[in-house]
């Protein structure tokens, strides 16, 4: 197994696309509670590098976790998944 495959990959949506080359990605996750069996919803916002600026906001990413970029970016957007319509 080489390194580059233990990177994290995760599958967001792009909730802002305003900063050049950068895009701000919110992956959405439900768990049921241990003890309460009830939904509970979580959210993280990752700041992903966008070489091309070809992300835009709404649309199904795939990011790749990488060196750090700059002070909040650690991730790099690896393919856009789905169009936003």
């Amino acid at each position: 197994m080489t390194e580059r495959d233990r990177r994290k990959v995760r599958t967001g949506v792009v909730v802002s696309d305003a900063r050049d080359k950068t895009v701000t990605v919110q992956i959405s996750g439900a768990i049921r509670h241990p003890i309460y069996r009830k939904t509970v919803r979580s959210a993280t916002r990752l700041h992903a590098h966008d070489e091309h600026n070809d992300a835009r906001k709404g649309d199904t990413v795939k990011v790749m976790e990488t060196r750090p970029l700059s002070k909040t970016k650690r991730w790099r957007v690896v393919e856009i998944v789905e169009r936003a319509r």
